[in-house]
């Protein structure tokens, strides 16, 4: 299997296994929990984390939430980052393993809380942090790999190219020239 047909199945891997946890997780909330309901499955870390069945028809942090115009932006949008996210998926250099598994997260993230949107009108959302008197979130794994995603690819992007510190290093700081 020659080189590029590996990070092309990278690719599609990542965003298979995003899409696979995802779309289980939020099956079993919908089929276990009536809407509103929260559980505690760690209770020492209750009030802070839970899992509450929730959902959002906005973006992030619930906003534009309501409109059913911003859920079918949103879902449109999620088509076209994904679209654009894989076609230039191809431009990523050698050495930056982590652009191309945060390329995938986001992309599966993305079409994940897309495929709600379709089945549902809503993304469905469960993960519930808080932190009492201060805010209150609930989202999903979609979001989370989003999130992390994003979080990675700007990380990746602050990473030096291998032999590009030294090369710089060697402009920038005058060497001595041992007529002292």
């Amino acid at each position: 299997m020659s080189l590029s047909t590996r990070r092309w199945a990278f690719l599609f891997a990542t965003i298979g296994v995003v899409l696979l946890i995802d779309q289980v997780t939020k099956t079993l909330i919908v089929l276990n929990m009536t809407m509103s309901e929260s559980v505690q499955p760690i209770p020492a870390l209750y009030p802070f984390f839970q899992i509450t069945r929730s959902f959002n028809t906005g973006s992030a942090f619930g906003f534009m939430a309501g409109s059913v115009v911003a859920s079918y932006v949103f879902l449109v949008l999620a088509f076209v980052i994904s679209g654009f996210l894989i076609w230039s998926y191809a431009k990523i250099e050698d050495g930056q393993p982590l652009a191309r598994l945060a390329t995938g997260m986001i992309v599966g993230g993305a079409l994940g809380n897309a495929i709600d949107r379709i089945i549902y009108s809503h993304v469905v959302d469960f993960i519930h942090y808080q932190i009492p008197n201060v805010i209150s979130n609930v989202s999903n794994l979609a979001d989370h790999a989003i999130v992390f995603g994003v979080a990675l690819m700007i990380w990746s992007s602050w990473q030096a190219q291998p032999g590009e510190e030294s090369a710089d290093m060697r402009e920038s700081v005058p060497l001595p020239d041992g007529d002292d």
